[in-house]
């Protein structure tokens, strides 16, 4: 390794252009998982459904982007809808194709959380008068979200891996300028090696945070029952009368 590699190294990882690409790789990732959760939400939710058709139409969805590469469909909303007269910047390209294809994966495990809460509850919570909607909202989603958070997390981690390939579509994250500014003077370790550290404080940054809200989702699931399901459920029917 050359000696003035580690200086060369620091100077990369303070530089305003290195950062920035950095923000703009999180704020992808953000985007696109934000996105990939609304819509893996409606998926999740569609496929409970007691209509067949909106069952087969997120069947459909799951197939579709399960089954095509990321990198298939970041080049496809990119190159292809601009024809149908839909232009968009690079940045939404990126954003809508990841979140679409985010959303697929986010379903099933929205669904396996969904599906973890006992048939039980939500009887007891008609028998208690709340609609299906109010079931799901009040007493299925909440326990829910304690279920999903780690997987979430590990998606996040997947998310920001998967930023890297938006460099196809000129989108100036991460990797892009890393290696623009390798090719400009061809030091390729030190400009990918900055790069690499910016990917690693990002996803400890999240790593902590998940930790974080995990440990706050434990300790509410802990002290639900000390109230008892019963009390939770009457006070859920209430406060689901005064939203509706």
């Amino acid at each position: 390794m050359p000696l003035d590699s580690p200086e060369l190294i620091l100077s990369y990882l303070s530089s305003a252009r290195f950062f920035t690409a950095a923000a703009m790789t999180l704020l992808i990732s953000l985007c696109s998982l934000a996105g990939g959760m609304a819509s893996g939400l409606v998926l999740a939710l569609l496929q409970e459904s007691r209509f067949g058709p909106l069952r087969v139409l997120a069947v459909a969805y799951l197939w579709l982007f399960r089954g095509t590469p990321v990198l298939f469909q970041l080049i496809f909303v990119f190159n292809v809808l601009p024809s149908f007269g839909v232009v968009l910047s690079g940045f939404a390209c990126a954003v809508l194709a990841l979140s679409l294809n985010e959303g697929a994966y986010m379903a099933e495990i929205m669904r396996s959380g969904i599906r973890a809460v006992g048939p039980g509850q939500r009887q007891a919570a008609r028998a208690l008068g709340m609609t299906d909607w109010a079931v799901m909202r009040w007493v299925v989603i909440p326990q829910a979200l304690r279920m999903i958070v780690p997987p979430i997390g590990n998606q996040f981690i997947g998310m920001l891996k998967l930023s890297a390939l938006v460099s196809v579509i000129a989108v100036e994250e991460l990797l892009l300028v890393a290696n623009q500014t390798a090719s400009s003077n061809f030091r390729y370790l030190e400009a990918l090696s900055a790069a690499g550290i910016y990917y690693l404080g990002l996803t400890t940054l999240f790593m902590l945070l998940q930790a974080f809200v995990e440990r706050r989702l434990a300790r509410r699931g802990r002290a639900a029952p000390k109230r008892g399901w019963t009390q939770w459920m009457l006070g859920a029917t209430a406060e689901g009368a005064r939203v509706r």
